[in-house]
């Protein structure tokens, strides 16, 4: 006899099934040729020792099926000792086996050629959904080109400390994450984000370790080691969401520890009392009973319901969303209202200059360059809007003198720029300056209006909002198109929120709300609604966030910090990935719903055929276990089309 065992330590385990599958299938053709010959030459052999005489062609069954079905039955056995369950190797090493010992060898060597396909493909996709997230690792190179003393070296990324300076050339792929302190390039994403557009990147941006550099050289400071980059931890995250399993997970868990003894039981009861109370030969029964065997083998909606999650994960992951777990998944799929920050969230969360604005008057052409000249001495956040408005036209701020500058709390501040009183802030600064004949800055357009005054004269009034993000009023278009409920929370005015909820067609707003209130908000709509989604900054509204059925966090305020905070970070910031998580997350649970039913129903149509003697042993593997398996598995793929 072949021994299996040693044959089996010489091949990579992958490989094991498709090895099983090709010499079974090696056999059933070779005994298909031999039995074509039977009849034209009369051999005759016996057992040893005996007069019984026996088949060359059931000879050849015997030697291949025994040693798989043996290898298979001892492989179930340790599981079942380790892991008290029933396995599907054990299932089937029972039901070939005794399909031999009754003489059914055709059916033998066919359940086995089957399940070791079956088992194969299974493992092929699995393996590849695993892969696709794997493979974005192989992404970061092994070597990075360290700066020291004007001089490069190239090393190991291993030994790459953050605050070391690499260097890094059109063409190469970034090998750790960091800050660009040198150089202007565009930078592929995709690998992150889903992105297929590159972004440019400059001095103080950010880069992830994996991107692509496209067309310039860039100079970067290293921020983190290699095991910490965003790459490392979407891969890290991914494949620790497996464990947190959707409701629907557990419920087959639960399932399958009655459903396998249970049809264990019946097999037996099928082979044992019909013969001897409704008559029958034992060896009719005992094959009616294998087919029972092969449908207790729990593998399809076993296999195809963490498949189905797992699937999910890996597509959104993808896409620049990562989620930590199925089990938020699957809250998404039961989602009717979504809880959404202003700023930070709908909007950038930083003041923008609106010069389109029908408020906004300049009556001195220099008027915004003095006070950007001015403003660039403030930490305050409207100071900013002027600064980038003239770093993004090109300003030059060399050779201008500013001198005795001062900050007005609450007002605005002021100063000398090349010798002219200049002054930047709100009415309250005007009535400072005793200025009069303006009107209060806060109206309720939902702007907030800065005058810029220069020699004791008003040259401009600007209006500032906190711009708000371009996919936003698309994003708030699909998910009412989904059916979902969606609810402004800001801490912001009343005036600046219901214009911003006027413009995005937002269902309802709550504003002036701080941390606490937005908790008990989110507390109320949970109490009416059959789930509910937070999507915030992952910092301010962190409280929400771990309340709420699913938290969604936007990655603004820096991956890592989201990435602890939230149950799901957009790392692109995109708002229409939204309502794309909530019709993945819908999809997957009817997919695997879809997959449980009709498992269960062809089983069981399967097993009322097989107990009547309608149905042989192959096909109910064929059809019940493996055939359903790779059915429920192209099943899946429909997940790419939410």
């Amino acid at each position: 006899m072949i021994c299996m065992s040693n044959i089996m330590e010489a091949f990579d385990e992958d490989f094991k099934w498709i090895f099983f599958a090709v010499i079974l299938a090696l056999s059933i053709v070779s005994v298909t040729v031999l039995e074509g010959l039977w009849g034209v030459f009369k051999f005759e052999y016996y057992y040893p020792f005996t007069s019984e005489p026996i088949r060359f062609p059931d000879l050849i069954y015997h030697l291949i099926v025994t040693p798989i079905g043996l290898y298979l039955g001892v492989a179930g056995i340790k599981k079942l000792y380790r892991e008290k369950r029933f396995t599907t190797e054990l299932l089937m090493a029972i039901a070939s086996l005794s399909a031999l010992y009754i003489d059914y060898v055709f059916e033998a060597a066919t359940v086995l050629l089957l399940f070791s396909m079956a088992e194969y493909f299974e493992e092929y996709i699995e393996d590849r959904a695993k892969k696709s997230v794997e493979s974005l690792v192989k992404y970061i190179p092994n070597v990075a080109r360290v700066v020291k003393d004007g001089k490069t070296e190239t090393v190991e990324v291993d030994s790459v400390t953050p605050g070391q300076l690499i260097l890094v050339r059109p063409g190469e792929r970034i090998p750790l994450d960091g800050v660009v302190v040198e150089g202007i390039s565009n930078i592929d994403e995709s690998l992150v984000t889903g992105e297929s557009m590159p972004v440019p990147k400059k001095v103080g941006d950010e880069v992830y370790g994996g991107t692509l550099n496209l067309d310039g050289v860039l100079k970067i400071r290293v921020t983190k080691p290699p095991r910490e980059s965003l790459v490392s931890k979407i891969v890290e995250l991914v494949f620790q969401a497996r464990a947190k399993k959707a409701e629907t997970e557990n419920l087959v868990d639960r399932f399958v520890k009655y459903y396998v003894p249970f049809v264990i039981l019946m097999a037996v009861m099928t082979a044992l009392l019909p013969p001897l109370f409704l008559g029958g030969e034992f060896r009719t029964w005992i094959y009616r009973s294998l087919i029972l065997l092969v449908i207790a083998c729990p593998s399809a909606f076993i296999i195809s319901v963490p498949a189905t999650f797992f699937t999910s994960l890996t597509l959104s992951s993808r896409k620049g969303a990562i989620i930590k777990g199925g089990k938020y998944l699957e809250g998404l799929g039961k989602v009717d209202t979504i809880l959404l920050d202003k700023t930070g969230t709908l909007t950038l969360g930083e003041p923008t200059l609106l010069l389109d604005c029908k408020e906004s008057v300049i009556e001195a052409p220099d008027a915004l360059k003095y006070a950007a000249y001015l403003e660039r001495f403030s930490n305050h956040p409207i100071a900013s809007a002027f600064v980038k408005w003239a770093k993004e036209g090109g300003i030059d701020f060399s050779g201008i003198e500013v001198r005795d500058v001062r900050e007005l709390a609450g007002k605005g501040i002021m100063g000398y720029v090349d010798g002219s009183l200049v002054a930047v802030g709100n009415i309250e600064l005007l009535k400072e300056l005793r200025i009069d004949g303006y009107a209060d800055a806060s109206s309720g357009d939902g702007h907030t209006k800065v005058y810029i005054v220069l020699d004791n004269k008003v040259v401009a009034r600007i209006c500032l909002a906190d711009k708000i993000r371009e996919d936003a009023k698309e994003a708030i278009k699909e998910l009412k198109s989904l059916g979902v409920k969606t609810v402004m929370l800001t801490g912001d005015k009343r005036y600046v929120a219901e214009s911003v909820a006027k413009e995005l067609g937002v269902d309802k707003v709550y504003a002036e709300l701080n941390p606490l209130d937005k908790l008990n908000i989110l507390r109320d709509f949970k109490e009416k609604s059959n789930g509910v989604v937070m999507v915030g900054d992952g910092i301010n509204d962190a409280p929400a966030l771990a309340e709420a059925d699913v938290g969604i966090a936007m990655s603004d305020a820096g991956v890592d910090v989201t990435l602890e905070a939230a149950d799901i970070v957009l790392v692109k910031n995109i708002l229409t990935q939204v309502p794309y998580l909530i019709r993945l997350g819908r999809k997957t649970r009817e997919v695997a719903w879809e997959n449980i039913i009709l498992s269960l129903g062809v089983k069981l149509a399967l097993g009322i055929l097989g107990i009547l003697g309608f149905i042989p042993l192959w096909m109910t593997v064929a059809i019940g276990d493996d055939g359903i398996t790779l059915m429920l598995f192209g099943n899946i793929m429909r997940l790419k089309n939410a």
